[in-house]
């Protein structure tokens, strides 16, 4: 059963924290597939998946995304239609999240390179792209060979935005969970078996095995909705 709004809102608030709170959000397959056969997220969760997954954006000051799964994706600014204004406005919070898109390359989907938008990259990055983008976009570039994403979310909380919502892709979500920065896993679980050869919603070149604990399950005609927190005790 799926709980009502008020309800839904307070499963998903964001706690109270002193720092940024890394909160991801995906859909698989049973078998652990993040695509569906069309190469795309979206189309795997249903009704339900987007009604939570409008709300996770509502609840966010910013929105990290690969830029593979940006261009994929097809995303685009987030237009205040898109969210809540009356829960962004009792929370807060701005009338929209920006996108915050991650590439070391700067190879950026055009339509993101927008004011107000951000770039993630290390300060290795192509120096003529990164006079391009800071022309018009806010470009944290932290790390050399590799972002430093531990001065990100420092960078991020100096300027208000401590409630981050990562939507992928999976070797973003991979590297941010090698590095233990993930609070929290929201995975909607879709009754579906695909097999074929979709990533999982987290890759890395290294194993890593982080304990974490269910916030909340619910059943959504055979759409399970789930939230999972990170066990640091």
């Amino acid at each position: 059963m799926v709980p009502d709004r008020a309800e839904l809102e307070r499963l998903y608030a964001y706690p109270t924290s002193d720092r940024p709170w890394v909160r991801t959000n995906f859909v698989s397959t049973l078998d652990g597939a993040a695509y569906a056969g069309d190469g795309k997220s979206g189309s795997l969760g249903g009704p339900v998946d987007k009604d939570v997954f409008a709300l996770l954006r509502s609840l966010a000051d910013v929105i990290i995304v690969g830029a593979g799964t940006a261009r994929t994706e097809g995303y685009e600014p987030v237009h205040a239609g898109e969210v809540d204004a009356e829960l962004r406005a009792r929370l807060g919070l701005a009338p929209v999240p920006p996108i915050a898109v991650v590439s070391r390359r700067l190879d950026i989907p055009e339509a993101l390179v927008n004011e107000g938008q951000l770039v993630i990259t290390s300060a290795d990055a192509p120096p003529a792209a990164l006079d391009t983008l800071r022309a018009g976009m806010d470009v944290l570039a932290l790390g050399e060979g590799q972002i430093d994403w531990s001065a990100v979310l420092d960078a991020l909380a100096e300027r208000g935005l401590h409630r981050v919502l990562c939507e992928g892709g999976p070797s973003l979500h991979g590297e941010l969970v090698s590095l233990d920065l993930v609070d929290e896993l929201c995975l909607t679980i879709a009754p579906v078996m695909s097999s074929g050869a979709a990533p999982r919603i987290a890759h890395s070149p290294s194993f890593v095995e982080h304990s974490m604990q269910l916030g909340h399950v619910f059943d959504a005609d055979g759409v399970l909705l789930t939230r999972w927190v990170r066990s640091r005790s």
